[in-house]
């Protein structure tokens, strides 16, 4: 029987945040099989009904998957699920569009400020730059830049061509798992560096989207900045 340490609070709190710390450590690795409720519930000294209420909550937080007749497993993050639920233009009826790489650059540099706040480095650490330009039905729309700290990404620039999905290459390989992703988004004049990767004129506008990537352990694993071309296509979000 395992104990349920920390914080006080609900009991199916507790059970949920005992298997988030497992699933943290590496303990329950991406694709492990959960065990049952029942098994669960005996295993934190609880009601079936407080851990069945604990692995709803893990599954709305999208870090387990359930599977009819097969039992509860830690979300493994592929390409189609990555695609799926970051990347958010959409056709104007609301189809899925699947973008593809024009061109890629992957560079260490020492980070601006406001790079270095998001991911919670010190003034000018160093990062690694990654800078894509995407297009949909051969047209360009899209020029992404994320951010990384080299000390979590070791070996990232020395890989070669990336993954159109970034996320699943983080957990497959770097044991990151992108949890969810926290963005604003306003109008602007398209900078110098991005107007030449899209082929605009300067001070053409432009939507751009910043994002701070979250890990499950709370922390931001990466800060994007996407520059979108909107003419012929939305920026889709489901509001609940």
């Amino acid at each position: 029987m395992d104990d349920l340490s920390g914080p006080a609070g609900p009991l199916y709190q507790q059970v949920y945040d005992a298997v988030m710390a497992r699933i943290i450590s590496g303990e329950l690795a991406p694709g492990v099989m959960l065990p049952s409720e029942f098994d669960l519930a005996a295993q934190y000294a609880v009601s079936q009904g407080t851990a069945r209420k604990a692995l709803s909550k893990l599954e709305l937080s999208g870090l387990v998957e359930r599977h009819q007749g097969k039992g509860t497993f830690v979300a493994t993050t592929t390409d189609e699920t990555s695609l799926f639920h970051f990347f958010r233009l959409r056709q104007s009826d609301g189809a899925q569009v699947i973008p593809q790489l024009v061109s890629e650059t992957v560079r260490k540099r020492p980070a601006n400020a406001r790079e270095a706040a998001a991911l919670g480095l010190a003034a000018r650490a160093s990062v690694f730059e990654v800078m894509r330009v995407r297009s949909i039905n051969d047209a360009v729309v899209c020029a992404e830049q994320s951010v990384l700290d080299v000390v979590k990404f070791p070996g990232l620039k020395d890989r070669g061509g990336l993954p159109n999905a970034l996320y699943p290459l983080y957990q497959r390989n770097y044991g990151i798992t992108i949890a969810r992703a926290d963005e604003q988004l306003r109008a602007v004049a398209v900078p110098e560096a991005v107007a030449s990767l899209l082929a605009l004129a300067v001070n053409t506008p432009v939507m751009e989207v910043e994002r701070r990537a979250i890990g499950i352990s709370g922390g931001v694993m990466e800060f994007r900045l996407s520059y979108y071309l909107t003419q012929n296509l939305h920026y889709a979000v489901s509001l609940r």
